[in-house]
């Protein structure tokens, strides 16, 4: 097996040759060393954010995003273009090591959340992100990220205590995936350029009590599977933000060794560090968004950001509610058939049968 999938990274390699080919080419042909050099300061700054997306639930968008938007104070619709487009690199670049190392994924809940944002993410795109106001997307990105983190701080040692692999042939795990790809596609994807990721990496290790060993990957490749749907469809309508070209250039050939690299590392030190850090930047984002817009957060805007915070915190302790019931009665229904295996079948025990009652 270690044979196996050292010679399947050989795919993961020429995935990077072909990439780096394709990289220099256009330094070289369109003479874009120079732009590329401006925008150094995103390199750094997805240096960072492509570790995160390997070692995380949360793709380079999520530190891309606030680093443009909130740093460098441009639109949040070019957040969300640059997501897309260096995840398009870092996610799948990624991915590729994942599958070519064999790693285990919950294929049930990852089918349906491919299936689901393949059929809303493009309209998502072109129908509903337009409408959304720019301090919208802002605060929706904050709002999401920001209870994630918060969610994690309080319950991470619980999360990180999972220890089931999943069933790949789960059906109800199928549904909500299917669900969660077809929400979060046409809403948080289309508008922000993440999301996905972390909707499915909390429904795996909330409700479904799956290990982060599992979880994470998991949420890599549809991430990665919505970056790259999320480029089509803005390549295909022409309609990407100016400047995300050259952030892009500047950022592709770092994330491009990040995210795997985080991919790796983390399996060396535990993901407990990296999920406590990335959290509380989460919750830092968010303070930083409320107190950049100052104006904003008066009078009912607060109370409105405050509300989304406490209804998306809410959301994460009924999956976890649902997920304590639903390991309950799986522990219960192996105990049963532990007990079927040693006394003999269940309708010739009363004993058993009156306890199941």
């Amino acid at each position: 097996m270690k044979y196996l999938a050292r010679l399947s990274l050989r795919y993961w390699f020429a995935w990077l040759a072909v990439f780096y080919g394709v990289w220099l080419f256009l330094i070289v042909q369109g003479d874009n060393l120079t732009l590329a050099l401006e925008n150094w300061s995103m390199a750094l700054a997805m240096a960072i954010g492509s570790y995160a997306a390997g070692s995380t639930p949360m793709g380079g968008g999520t530190v891309g995003f606030p680093v443009l938007v909130l740093l460098f104070d441009m639109p949040a619709s070019h957040g969300r273009d640059f997501s897309f487009a260096v995840q398009s690199i870092g996610m799948v670049s990624a991915s590729l090591f994942i599958l070519c190392r064999q790693q285990q994924l919950a294929w049930s809940m990852l089918r349906g959340a491919l299936l689901g944002a393949l059929l809303t993410t493009p309209a998502g795109i072109l129908l509903f992100a337009p409408l959304i106001p720019e301090l919208w997307v802002k605060l929706s990105f904050a709002v999401l990220w920001g209870s994630f983190g918060i969610f994690h701080l309080c319950r991470l040692s619980e999360i990180t205590d999972c220890e089931h692999a999943g069933d790949p042939q789960c059906p109800t795990d199928f549904r909500v995936g299917l669900l969660l790809g077809a929400f979060a596609g046409f809403s948080v994807v289309a508008v922000t350029g993440v999301g996905v990721d972390m909707l499915v990496y909390a429904a795996l290790v909330l409700l479904s009590r799956v290990d982060l060993k599992v979880a994470i990957p998991t949420s890599v490749v549809i991430m990665a599977f919505c970056s790259v749907l999320g480029v089509l469809v803005k390549s295909l309508v022409g309609d990407w933000q100016p400047g995300v070209f050259g952030n892009w250039l500047a950022a592709a050939p770092v994330v491009a060794l990040g995210a795997p690299l985080g991919v790796f590392v983390v399996g060396l030190i535990g993901r407990k560090p990296t999920l406590l850090i990335v959290a509380f930047l989460c919750v830092v984002q968010l303070g930083w968004t409320c107190m950049s817009e100052e104006e904003a957060m008066r009078g009912y805007g607060g109370w409105l950001v405050l509300l989304a915070l406490l209804i998306c915190l809410a959301g994460f302790e009924c999956l976890r509610a649902l997920g304590l019931r639903r390991e309950q009665n799986r522990q219960l229904s192996a105990g049963c058939q532990d007990l079927v295996g040693e006394r003999g079948s269940v309708d010739t025990d009363p004993v058993l049968v009156q306890g199941l009652k």
